[in-house]
């Protein structure tokens, strides 16, 4: 048996919207044999826009009953039947949502008409209810309504058996089926595609722009992984309903996918990936050259086109290393900007200080770029040496004084000692601070990947 299902509510995800409406149609593979009808009061406020698109108002569902007086017939009109709705992962997790706020644990398997569509009606424009009640000629006279959508889904899951000759709603009923758990709109061909490999992965709204970029030991395990579970938030409702198609990259090991998947989400800047977008290096330590001739350093945010030789998370810590270098060389505090009052210079060359006119230029700059070179020295350049994606191939990446300067792949049999050699058969990418910072731990953790160069 089938619980066909449609549901109207005051927003898009359960954990902060109601229920204002729901039908449901229990269908025995032939007909539909019982209907469940009921406007719910959502105890909330519902959006004029909602009100706009489904006609129910503040003012009907005011003596309607609540969601817990009508949970328990719900739960048992649903209760071992095979729940069926159009992109039913939002009617499932509303209702799941709900029931178990009421203290009823709903567990059913389902079935999603948008899906089952795509393969027992290939080929047409567009797979929503609306039109694909017009392409098969079945009336809705009430449209965004409950029971006016669910017995047009009933209609149309009608159809499906009918014409269902290669047994696709057999084959998503099955437990080892991820039918009934991908995204409305994701060809079930993209999972299977997928590798057991490391590497990335893109999920892709319906224009093909990527909205997230993942990194995974497993690309299919993890790729899978993002539908299992029925949480109820917006975030997760939200990207669930863009995904129409996930590529991926194949990377060789999981250090090359951790930092593809950051430098991949640095250049496309993805709407649901968050957490790697705050990483980045905020300020830096800038030299310049003063009309008197005398070089100075100074900590300034970074900027795009203005090159730092040192770069940093946060203001502090790039003070904290310059006083190391005034304190070390004998700069001056006052040429550095660390101090800006109008007072003597507090330098380690009090009365014969270059911001006094005591030193020249010459003179002065030297101890700079003494101070430069060792903080260059500071800087390790090193690279990494791991697996590839073939038996043959390795992979490779560069850290340059500090910074990252890029990966790539070469022979098994290459030997890396040059260090300008290597960099002809990596690509060079934009680093950050977390992409250092991942390098750096996992050459800490195997010592034996890590290559070094000479001076």
């Amino acid at each position: 048996m089938y619980a066909i299902v449609d549901i109207e509510t005051t927003g898009g995800h359960a954990s902060a919207n109601g229920i204002t409406e729901i039908a449901i149609c229990i269908h025995d593979g032939k007909k539909v044999t019982r209907r469940f009808e009921t406007l719910v009061n959502p105890q909330r406020d519902i959006p004029v826009y909602i009100r706009a698109l489904t006609g129910i108002t503040n003012e009907m569902v005011q003596t309607a009953p609540l969601f817990e007086d009508v949970a328990h017939e719900i739960y048992h009109l649903l209760k071992g039947q095979i729940f069926v709705a159009h992109n039913v992962n939002f009617d499932y997790s509303f209702l799941r949502y709900h029931l178990n706020a009421a203290g009823y644990e709903l567990n059913a398997n389902k079935l999603c008409t948008v899906r089952l569509g795509r393969k027992i009606m290939p080929g047409l424009l567009s797979y929503s209810l609306g039109k694909l009640c017009t392409h098969l000629g079945i009336q809705n006279n009430s449209r965004h309504r409950a029971m006016g959508d669910a017995e047009a889904t009933a209609q149309l899951f009608g159809l499906y058996l009918k014409n269902d000759t290669h047994d696709h709603i057999k084959q998503a009923l099955k437990q080892n089926s991820k039918e009934q758990v991908l995204p409305a709109n994701l060809p079930k061909a993209d999972i299977e595609a997928l590798p057991s490999s490391p590497g990335i992965y893109y999920f892709h709204d319906q224009k093909g722009k990527v909205v997230y970029v993942g990194k995974a030991k497993n690309i299919k395990k993890r790729v899978c992984s993002h539908f299992t579970g029925n949480n109820p938030n917006l975030q997760r409702q939200e990207f669930l309903k863009n995904i129409y198609r996930v590529s991926h990259q194949v990377c060789g090991n999981e250090l090359i996918a951790l930092v593809t998947e950051a430098v991949e989400i640095k250049r496309l800047w993805p709407k649901y990936n968050r957490s790697l977008k705050r990483f980045e290096n905020t300020y830096g330590i800038y030299m310049y050259e003063d009309q008197r001739g005398y070089i100075r350093l100074a900590v300034d945010k970074l900027r795009k086109h203005m090159p730092s030789v040192y770069a940093c998370n946060t203001l502090f810590e790039g003070r904290s290393l310059l006083l190391n270098l005034i304190d070390t060389f004998g700069l001056c505090p006052k040429l550095c900007f660390i101090q800006k009052n109008d007072q003597p210079c507090n330098g380690a060359h009090v009365g014969r200080c270059a911001c006094e006119g005591n030193e020249l230029p010459e003179v002065y700059n030297e101890r700079i770029q003494d101070a430069l070179n060792e903080l260059k020295k500071t800087l390790p350049t090193f690279a990494i040496r791991d697996e590839g994606r073939t038996d043959d191939e390795h992979s490779c990446i560069l850290i340059e004084e500090g910074r990252f300067y890029g990966m790539g792949y070469i022979s098994h049999y290459y030997d890396v000692d040059n260090i300008q050699a290597l960099k002809n058969y990596l690509t060079p990418y934009p680093g950050n601070d977390y992409i250092r910072n991942i390098v750096a731990g996992y050459a800490d953790r195997f010592p034996q990947r890590k290559v070094s160069f000479s001076a």
